[in-house]
């Protein structure tokens, strides 16, 4: 079913409505609109489950947890409760945030895998939303040319560094914690 047959894209949406939605689709909201989600490829999935495994064996016995979607973001959930969105990872310290079924608010890290259906997206509506609920760090990684993007806020902008393949990088909002991209981009 497309979206313009599910939900009539000329209405704005709040979490109330999304939470309401049982068509066995994965949704994600962003200001008021609904975007449907695709099933990730396998290649998606090795790479999140790469990523995932060395975050979450860095964190274990720590304050912080990290979480795989699908998980909800309620980024303004004190405000218009009108963004809804399920980073692939998501790391949160605050754990105030965690409602048990969501986080309310920014995380401290999200991390996003591009596929051709959610690029634009990621790079650009995801990547403003993000920022302006102060998400602390944002990773785009690109499987299909072995990069990560990592965004860091600084001074209410972010701050861009570029990884390749055979880079480890320092995640900056966990003290200590490095990821081998090796590892992640290893077929």
């Amino acid at each position: 079913m497309e979206i313009n047959e599910a939900l009539p894209q000329y209405e704005r949406y709040t979490y109330a409505d999304y939470y309401e939605w049982d068509d066995d689709k994965r949704w994600e909201l962003i200001d008021g609109v609904p975007y449907a989600m695709s099933a990730p490829s396998q290649r998606h999935q090795e790479v999140i489950g790469s990523l995932f495994n060395q975050l979450y064996n860095f964190l274990k016995g720590k304050q912080c947890k990290v979480f795989v979607a699908p998980f909800d973001v309620r980024l303004n959930a004190d405000t218009g409760d009108d963004t809804v969105v399920q980073p692939d990872i998501l790391v949160v310290c605050d754990k105030s945030k965690l409602d048990g079924k969501s986080c309310l608010g920014a995380p401290d890290l999200v991390i996003e895998i591009l596929s051709p259906s959610t690029s634009l997206r990621d790079r650009v509506l995801k990547l403003r939303r993000y920022l302006q609920a102060g998400v602390r760090e944002y990773w785009i990684v690109e499987p299909e040319s072995q990069t990560v993007s990592v965004h860091v806020l600084k001074n209410g902008e972010y701050v861009i560094y570029a990884y390749g393949s055979d880079e480890s990088v320092s995640v900056r909002v966990l003290e200590g914690c490095e990821i081998s991209l090796t590892d992640v981009f290893a077929e």
